[in-house]
């Protein structure tokens, strides 16, 4: 995606994954309707009704689904590392460009016509294609999909699956599960990704740019609840990569944490959740950073944030486990540019023009710091679920480099990935080249390790590389909880029980862990099972504190404030505001023998009070914040309400585990 301006009017520029194929200004794109989402269609029957699997794909994988996460590391259901080594199948969220007729292959994306399937399938039986997948040693596939091919109730066309006539007759979505139900009989985990709104291609001012940008939050969501509990039997379908380049449109920046309909953050957060609670709690839940603010024009602010935010505001789902981060790196992309060549070129560099230290020290402030600093709130894996470079007819000196460096840096960081694209054309060995397998119309195949691609040493380097390779042992949990502008109530225990403050905004921590820190202001908190693990009873229990009743006479720890004190044999795992004031205290049961009686009082009204070499990061950045020690647990939160006060957080009382 590349965009740019003019004057007072954007232009956004649509690339070939490395070269442009066109620009418009973006008063003629406001003007021109965009692809109609089919509101009247229904979603298709379920997927198991679909047309049976060929048995040339049914080998079985040696790793067990599903999948989730210990720290930085995607874990299969043994316990074993699982590496993502993935690539992009595209096509069935569509490659029309958005101007003339849809039927005309010269109007798609490098004049490659999907057809609104997962492309190839005119041209190579689906086994073959899988094959050449596994043969270039990819165990897994990010599968894009449109809100549009949801709903769209249009039998694909015969020649659009020529090589693959039973499925003939079926609508996109049918189609869509038929290769599920392939890639997954073959071993492949699949990765589903709501790549697009409409179905044509990304990405630039098209009607795709935010999740909601042409369809309501809500339905977006109810499409993710629909595509997650269709494939919930098929637990080879493991992950649910929410939306696709998150990136400005002509008026308006997505954000991460204002709150509004453009929150980025607050929309996967939320959709994550409801995926986990109410669809398939198998899934990874996999959120993309920001892709593109700002104006790109010299001396107007405009930035690719990716995963920069995370640092500051993370995501703490309901189940800890299932969090993976994302991000996209392109050699002709940079920092701050946002890859338009000519009108709208910036003078900002390209991550090509980087030095390979240079580059290696951007990489890792945008994206991989999220793995290479353990217990922190924000540690997850990351995957860099699209990278690629021109194939064969690339002949530049700088994206080659880039190439080299970047796949040095996945290898160095033993990162997860996804290049893009995997399938493409060819005729006479000759088109677009970014795909590491291509067919032509007769059904001839070219593949990235044939003899003459120059990228075939650093592919075969990356997916051969060694890296951590086993079990990996179950890890500290640090979470951070943002009830910034409404509820954060990261417990299914909880969320399953009545309003325990209604008004207020609550925060949890997830199950499993405990209230260890606050902010004075700001409304933070800090979440962990450090030392302890689980704390909280298996029977439940627990009780919503909201005055004095538990502070013993002779007790006082923290005079002349007021206190909200748990019970003796509870710990503090949320608490709730109103405005920025405290409201209530949210006090769990713990097992008998857990919880110690001896305590001290942590001021941070004045100063951060978190102990040497605290951990969990900063989860208030810009805040005076308290932090228990490691060995502690949260039994009261102090406030004043003394004139000037807005009765924020000034002591916790922190007392010594059992």
């Amino acid at each position: 995606m590349t965009n740019v301006c003019h004057g007072d009017v954007v232009l956004w520029m649509v690339t070939v994954r490395g070269s442009f194929v066109g620009a418009a200004l973006a008063a003629a794109l406001l003007l021109a309707p965009l692809t109609p989402l089919t509101a009247a269609a229904a979603p298709q029957e379920s997927a198991a009704k679909s047309a049976p699997r060929s048995e040339s794909t049914s080998a079985a994988a040696d790793w067990t689904a599903p999948l989730s996460t210990r720290g930085r590391w995607i874990v299969d259901a043994d316990g074993d590392r699982f590496r993502l080594r993935s690539g992009n199948w595209h096509g069935a969220s569509g490659t029309w460009n958005g101007a003339g007729s849809v039927d005309e292959d010269a109007n798609h994306h490098a004049g490659e016509n999907s057809g609104r399937t997962p492309l190839g399938l005119d041209r190579a039986p689906m086994a073959e294609i899988i094959a050449g997948f596994q043969e270039i040693g990819i165990n897994s596939i990010r599968l894009p999909f449109s809100n549009e091919m949801i709903h769209d109730g249009v039998p694909v066309t015969d020649d659009a699956v020529a090589a693959n006539p039973s499925l003939r007759g079926m609508t996109p979505l049918q189609v869509y599960d038929a290769v599920v139900r392939e890639l997954t009989a073959a071993g492949l985990a699949v990765i589903l990704n709501n790549h697009t709104n409409t179905t044509r291609w990304c990405c630039g001012v098209d009607g795709n740019e935010r999740w909601n940008a042409s369809r309501s939050t809500a339905a977006w969501e109810n499409d993710w609840l629909f595509m997650a509990r269709r494939y919930k039997d098929n637990k080879r379908v493991v992950g649910a990569d929410l939306y696709n380049e998150v990136r400005r449109n002509i008026w308006d920046d997505p954000n991460w944490g204002l709150g509004d309909d453009h929150d980025w953050f607050a929309a996967s957060q939320r959709v994550g959740d409801r995926i986990l609670t109410e669809a398939d709690a198998d899934l990874l839940i996999i959120v993309e950073g920001i892709n593109w603010t700002g104006i790109p024009i010299d001396g107007f602010a405009h930035e690719r944030p990716t995963l920069e935010p995370v640092r500051r505001l993370s995501h703490t789902l309901v189940d800890s486990g299932k969090l993976v981060y994302s991000a996209h790196f392109y050699d002709y992309t940079g920092p701050n540019h946002s890859g338009a060549t000519g009108t709208g070129e910036t003078t900002d560099p390209r991550y090509r023009d980087f030095s390979p230290a240079e580059l290696t020290a951007v990489l890792n402030r945008q994206a991989f710091y999220v793995t290479a600093e353990q217990d922190q709130h924000f540690t997850a894996p990351v995957w860099i679920s699209e990278f690629g470079v021109g194939g064969r007819e690339e002949t530049g000196a700088k994206p080659r480099a880039w190439f080299e460096n970047f796949v040095d840096q996945l290898v160095r960081t033993d990162a997860d990935f996804a290049y893009w694209p995997l399938v493409g054309w060819h005729e006479n060995r000759r088109g677009n080249g970014w795909a590491l397998l291509h067919w032509d119309s007769g059904g001839n195949r070219m593949g990235v390790n044939d003899g003459d691609d120059w990228r075939a040493a650093a592919w075969n380097r990356l997916v051969r590389a060694s890296g951590r390779t086993g079990q990996v042992a179950p890890v500290t949990e640090w979470s951070m909880l943002s009830p910034d502008h409404g509820d954060f109530v990261a417990s299914r225990r909880m969320r399953a029980l009545p309003d325990w403050d209604s008004g207020a905004r609550k925060a949890a921590c997830p199950d499993g862990q405990r209230l260890l820190g606050l902010s004075h202001t700001g409304n933070r908190g800090l979440c962990s099972d450090v030392t302890a693990g689980l704390l909280w009873a298996p029977a439940g229990g627990h009780e919503v504190v909201r005055d004095e009743r538990y502070v013993t006479p002779g007790g006082d720890w923290a005079s002349g404030y007021t206190k909200l004190q748990c019970p003796d044999g509870h710990f503090l795992t949320g608490y709730s505001v109103r405005g920025s004031a405290v409201s209530a205290a949210l006090c769990a049961a713990a097992p008998a023998g857990r919880l110690g009686t001896a305590g001290r009082t942590l001021w941070f009204d004045r100063g951060d009070d978190r102990g040497p070499a605290p951990k969990g990061g900063d989860f208030a950045s810009g805040h005076y914040k308290g932090q228990c020690a490691t060995d502690e647990y949260a039994a009261g939160i102090a406030y004043t309400g003394r004139a000037g006060s807005a009765r924020t957080p000034d002591a916790l009382y922190c007392r010594k585990l059992g």
